[in-house]
């Protein structure tokens, strides 16, 4: 059932079994876990089901530190969530998002890596990373190379104890934003509540269990959820903010006795890695598996990582290697200007440095007028990036292209200072906005930079062609940084000291209160963190299934 809450009446007490606040690719996949059974859920999404921009003012967010993408921006209020902003085109006609499991070594307890290990490893979550290519409708559960490639799209002839190849595949978007919103708005045991903004979690007095959560409506009106059991599923940011904020109890914030609320946040860094410059021109027609394309009715995009060896050995972070195909120096510059200035141009204002810019794309005519029919007539990307492939099923690729630009998509150690807190601003219902310290520290910019050299050794070695950067600036954090990606604030840890979940993603010290999504990922590896959010959100279902079966509310609160 779908309500908008402003249905109900002013400080109702609404009583149920269980609350997910959020209504993202996590709590969608746990709410649609209890379809067709008799337990009652309310589902709570800030938003409604269509954009409104004023809703999207909750998700202000100051930052401090250095330059990162706008959290403001990049966490949008709807119901589905991030999914509603997905942007990778995937044909004509889909809209998608990449998907792939974390790796072993990402579970693994690094000596070197300070913070590093996940209270289980990576087989323990495989059977439900299986279940989420499912609620992803993504492809089988097969992310190595073999699985997907073929005669004409071989993997790059590398040293396999150096560095590897596998792949990413996609999904398409509108699974959650409008499948499931269907399938949910249709269910009797399940409520679906827009317009409902968490603005407080209520402990028993007992301080060992949440009773009920404050909710308010744009409109200003406010009401109760009580429930047995309660699950913030709202993101890396929101996550810590509502826990930070709920503190008439507890002046720290609940579940925050140990400083650790907030904290270690991460995300994954991009880094220009630099051009390739092929020895063979005929690399850009052998090179297909490196391309987004479809194999077997799945779109998949293949990526290099260093190997588990060269990471133990190296003392490196993980992280993804993306190649993008770019014309001569003269052509990629003049079409990179081309986009500036259109996009300045949808904007409504000049960009910087227009002249230099006018130069640029008149000395590249020749490859803009081509690129633009291409983009009209094959789906073809004026400049080949992370939101659409398909240049490698086009002709003649060895005269359209000159070299290859990489990009890392860089793992970022788990740091106490890299934090989201409180601002001194309060929003529209008079509650603390959140705030956000972001660095990109030592650990990762060593590491990105060893990654860099040792890739550019394999590639010559293997007489592929030479990898060309600027040592002195490298690595090169392409800023503002972030990918959107927010991960750790919550952080799943045995020892209450140390993580603010346990292994079942429950807050410690509160009986009945759960956290969703990648906040509780202690490392959060190279990998997209979509499929694992699906994966633990599912993990998370089960759990509560039992639970909700042996659990009395009397139990909880003593």
């Amino acid at each position: 059932m779908l309500i908008n809450a402003n249905e109900f009446a002013e400080n109702a007490v609404i009583n149920t079994e269980i609350c997910i606040i959020g209504a993202g690719p996590a709590g969608i996949t746990l709410a649609r876990e209890f379809l067709g059974q008799t337990t009652e859920v309310y589902l709570l999404e800030s938003g409604d089901t269509t954009s409104q921009a004023a809703i999207q003012t909750l998700s202000e967010c100051q930052t401090y530190g250095e330059p990162f993408l706008s959290p403001q921006a990049t966490r949008h209020r709807q119901f589905g969530g991030n999914s509603n902003i997905w942007a990778i085109k995937l044909d004509r006609s889909t809209i998608g998002v990449r998907y792939a499991p974390l790796d072993a070594i990402d579970f693994e307890r690094r000596d070197w890596l300070p913070y590093s290990g996940w209270p289980f490893p990576k087989s323990h979550l495989d059977p439900f990373y299986e279940r989420a290519q499912a609620v992803c409708q993504a492809g089988p559960y097969a992310y190595d190379a073999e699985a997907w490639q073929r005669p004409d799209s071989q993997p790059l002839p590398l040293n396999p104890d150096r560095f590897e190849t596998a792949v990413f595949q996609f999904g398409p978007r509108q699974v959650f934003y409008q499948d499931y919103r269907n399938a949910l708005a249709q269910a009797n045991n399940i409520k679906v509540c827009v317009d409902s903004t968490v603005v407080e979690i209520e402990a028993h007095e007992s301080r060992r269990a949440v009773t009920r959560v404050k909710v308010s409506t744009f409109a200003g009106k406010q009401f109760w959820i009580a429930a047995k059991f309660f699950v913030s599923a709202q993101g890396g940011i929101e996550n810590a903010r509502l826990l930070l904020a709920s503190n008439r109890q507890q002046p720290a914030g609940l579940g925050n006795q140990y400083d650790v609320v907030g904290r270690y946040f991460m995300d994954h860094p991009l880094v220009d890695a630099g051009m390739l410059m092929p020895r063979d021109p005929n690399l850009f027609n052998k090179t297909a598996l490196y391309d987004l394309r479809w194999v077997d009715n799945t779109p998949i995009l293949g990526k290099l990582a260093p190997s588990p060896i060269l990471m133990q050995q190296k003392h490196l972070l993980n992280l993804a290697v993306l190649a993008f195909p770019r014309p001569s120096w003269r052509q990629f510059k003049a079409i990179a200007a081309f986009k500036t200035v259109a996009e300045a141009g949808v904007r409504g204002k000049l960009p910087d440095q227009l002249p230099q810019h006018l130069w640029h794309i008149l000395g590249g005519l020749d490859y803009i007028a081509r690129a633009g029919y291409l983009a009209a007539t094959q789906h073809q990307s004026l400049l080949h990036g992370f939101g659409r492939g398909g240049w490698s099923e086009m002709p003649d690729n060895r005269q359209r292209f000159r070299m290859f630009q990489f990009f890392f998509q860089t793992e970022q150690a788990p740091d106490p200072s890299n934090r989201v807190f409180l601002s001194a601003e309060r929003d529209r219902f008079g509650y603390p906005k959140a705030a956000l310290h972001w660095q990109w520290g030592s650990i990762d910019r060593s590491s990105a930079a060893h990654n860099q050299k040792l890739l550019a050794e394999e590639l010559a070695n293997a007489g592929i062609g030479e990898l060309t950067y600027d040592a002195a600036q490298a690595p090169a954090l392409c800023s503002p940084s972030g990918v959107a990606h927010h991960m750790g604030t919550t952080r799943m840890h045995a020892d209450p000291k140390q993580g603010v979940v346990d292994q079942n993603c429950r807050v410690h010290q509160l009986a009945n209160l759960y956290v969703a999504g990648s906040s509780v990922f202690p490392t959060g590896g190279s990998a997209n963190p979509t499929l694992t959010i699906v994966a633990l959100s599912l993990r998370l279902a089960d759990h509560l299934k039992q639970a909700i079966k042996t659990t009395s509310v009397a139990g909880l609160m003593s």
